[in-house]
């Protein structure tokens, strides 16, 4: 059991900085626009400079940050409402939560296989984001990497949770 708790944490820590460094690389991007076409707006036109690509550069980190976070959070992400469970001993409650999570698992790995399959279909077709010309074959597999992340974090928990009803296994007690 110790085992796959210390696992979880540090693939939590993992996603966390991956999560972390994706939106301060966003918030970094937009604040560089922002000031930039402020920049050129009170210079009338004549600073014309920009952030070439800043959509897609937004795009695509925010996708890395929101995949990783979700990874990084899955144990404490449910909202739990006791309106059927209030009666239900603690453990029962764990053991539903990591059931629960079994669910997460199928989203994360089912994300993850078709993100790796649409990597590998723009690798083959050569596609490239449109401003940047970044090749998306790599984003997609970072993408599926995520999931894939993510998919394995539910399944420590669930296994926590349901065959060990350990605290933090299915269920986040605050």
């Amino acid at each position: 059991m110790q085992p796959l708790l210390f696992a979880s944490r540090q693939l939590a820590r993992l996603c966390l900085l991956v999560a972390g460094l994706a939106l301060l690389a966003l918030m970094s991007v937009t604040i560089v626009d922002v000031l930039l076409r402020m920049a050129f707006r009170l210079s009338g036109g004549a600073l014309n400079w920009s952030v070439i690509g800043s959509v897609e550069l937004v795009r695509y980190l925010l996708m890395f940050s929101l995949l990783a976070a979700m990874a990084a959070s899955v144990e404490r992400s449910q909202v739990v409402v006791e309106a059927f469970s209030h009666g239900l001993s603690p453990v029962l409650k764990e053991r539903l939560g990591g059931l629960f999570l079994f669910g997460f698992v199928v989203l994360g790995a089912v994300m993850a296989i078709g993100l790796w399959q649409e990597a590998g279909i723009a690798s083959q077709r050569g596609q490239v984001t449109q401003d940047l010309r970044i090749p998306m074959g790599p984003i997609y597999q970072f993408g599926a990497v995520l999931c894939a992340l993510l998919a394995l974090r539910s399944l420590l928990h669930a296994v926590l949770g349901v065959f060990f009803a350990t605290e933090g296994g299915g269920v986040h007690h605050e």
